[in-house]
């Protein structure tokens, strides 16, 4: 009889006791996971030191693999809805979010939302797979539709990207106004009077706050918009291709054009090659965000350099450190995080011939 009620006096106590996974070992040794998978497997390539101190906090933290295993359904899990599938930034967003959810021990998962209703039955299918947060990024981070569903089913979101960041809503922000106003105002010091500007997605709202740098720089030069340099775009290279033709296919055409991302600014690039332009002699092209096609196209782009891969990677960190904090039973901090943006000069851009 004693020794069942010690049984059941240890079972009690383990059914409350947290789990405990790799990635706490890891920390309370002060090395990588990886070190602790090397230690626990007995491959080489650990220092005896090393390894003593892996062992001495996998004692103290009573760690069990097997444990780990069975407590597969309360991992952390976070997930995310992409709006632009074409887009040449969703590599590097995946490659940052992949690679932070390996260090903070979370399940990252990825689902898409072209629009709205695709947005709201991917994050049911998300809410059923029990994720704890969803990163949004524009427009959806302004869908009331998907906050409110987010709310109903007990899910964090936070917002990536947004340029308009709300109170209550953790957000991965930069100064897509800044940025678009720094662009501007390079073209201009390199002689350009006559910027074409290419918009991005009006349900996006970083493409008004770039659209509204283009225009301060320009007003702050004195310099005059002519409607015709203006033309419309969605963020994607079809677009782009239909707003190059538009701004060039005219008499007195741009010296210089500024896509509000790269995949236009490539498609304008393309445009330029095929009417025998000179990049940057005829024409100087300059994008936003450098994505991988910046570096790829020839000329290279000059562009605003947005750090995808790093922004998607604290946007995991905080978003899996909301779950757990919320997990205790805490109100999670809402956090606005901002990243810094960089101009990138390459062989794109140039003085105007006169």
């Amino acid at each position: 009889m004693a020794n069942e009620s010690k049984r059941k006096d240890s079972g009690a106590k383990s059914a409350h006791r947290p789990v405990v996974t790799i990635h706490d070992v890891a920390r309370h040794a002060g090395v990588s996971s990886m070190t602790v998978s090397r230690v626990m497997t007995g491959k080489r390539h650990v220092s005896e030191a090393m390894r003593e101190r892996v062992n001495a906090a996998i004692a103290e933290l009573e760690y069990s693999p097997n444990l780990n295993a069975r407590s597969f359904s309360s991992a952390v899990r976070v997930g995310a809805i992409y709006s632009n599938p074409s887009s040449s930034n969703l590599g590097t967003f995946l490659m940052g979010a992949f690679r932070q959810s390996g260090e903070s021990g979370c399940q990252f998962l990825i689902e898409p939302g072209a629009t709205e209703a695709e947005a709201i039955a991917s994050l049911h299918r998300l809410v059923e797979a029990r994720i704890g947060g969803v990163i949004l990024p524009p427009p959806l981070c302004d869908s009331q539709a998907l906050l409110d569903l987010a709310a109903s089913a007990d899910v964090i979101p936070l917002a990536f990207a947004t340029a308009i960041p709300r109170e209550g809503i953790s957000a991965i922000i930069v100064d897509d106004y800044k940025g678009a106003f720094d662009m501007t105002r390079y073209l201009i010091g390199k002689g350009h009077r006559a910027i074409g500007f290419i918009q991005g997605d009006p349900a996006h709202s970083p493409s008004q706050r770039r659209e509204q740098g283009y225009r301060a720089a320009m007003a702050g030069a004195s310099l005059t918009i002519r409607d015709e340099w203006i033309a419309p775009g969605l963020f994607n290279y079809r677009s782009g291709l239909d707003a190059a033709h538009k701004l060039l296919d005219q008499p007195n055409r741009p010296t210089a054009i500024f896509a509000s991302n790269d995949d236009m600014a490539a498609a304008v690039t393309a445009v330029a090659h095929g009417l025998n332009l000179r990049i940057p002699g005829d024409l100087s092209i300059a994008g936003f965000d450098d994505a991988q096609i910046a570096a790829t196209i020839w000329p290279e782009l000059t562009t605003i350099r947005q750090p995808i891969s790093d922004m998607a990677s604290r946007a995991v960190a905080l978003l899996s450190d909301q779950v757990r904090e919320a997990r205790t039973g805490a109100r999670p901090e809402v956090r606005h995080v901002r990243e810094m943006l960089t101009l990138v000069e390459r062989a794109s851009t140039g003085a105007p011939i006169d």
